[in-house]
């Protein structure tokens, strides 16, 4: 499995529900820092990108609009919105790749479990 797997699967799943997906913005890898490579874009070819290997921990963060996925940062250098002023969402899951599998890590410590 590689990187670009997660973004194609993203995406697939958007188009099927007529969403735009923000380009700009990204997962990443998540270890001694907040933010590592790689990174994990919410688009994408299959079987390509970077190896998931375990050991790695991935934020696999989609951003979805029910427009256009262009976006404009507003003057306060934090507030990001789409260029078309259309609603958007983000998600964010962490993901552990252990040797039995990928385990979602970022649920409610009663709710973890194997993907």
């Amino acid at each position: 499995n590689r990187i670009g797997d997660i973004g194609h699967a993203v995406s697939s799943v958007a188009k099927r529900a007529g969403l735009g997906v923000v380009r700009e913005y990204t997962g990443h890898g998540i270890g001694r820092d907040m933010h590592e490579e790689p990174l994990v874009p919410n688009f994408g070819l299959r079987h390509t990108g970077a190896r998931i290997e375990e050991g790695m921990v991935l934020a696999i963060e989609p951003m979805l609009t029910l427009g256009s996925h262009k976006t404009h940062v507003m003057g306060d250098g934090w507030l990001v919105v789409t260029r078309d002023s259309s609603p958007a969402a983000h998600f964010e899951k962490t993901v552990a790749v252990t040797a039995e599998g990928p385990v979602l890590v970022s649920a409610e410590p009663d709710r973890k479990r194997p993907l």
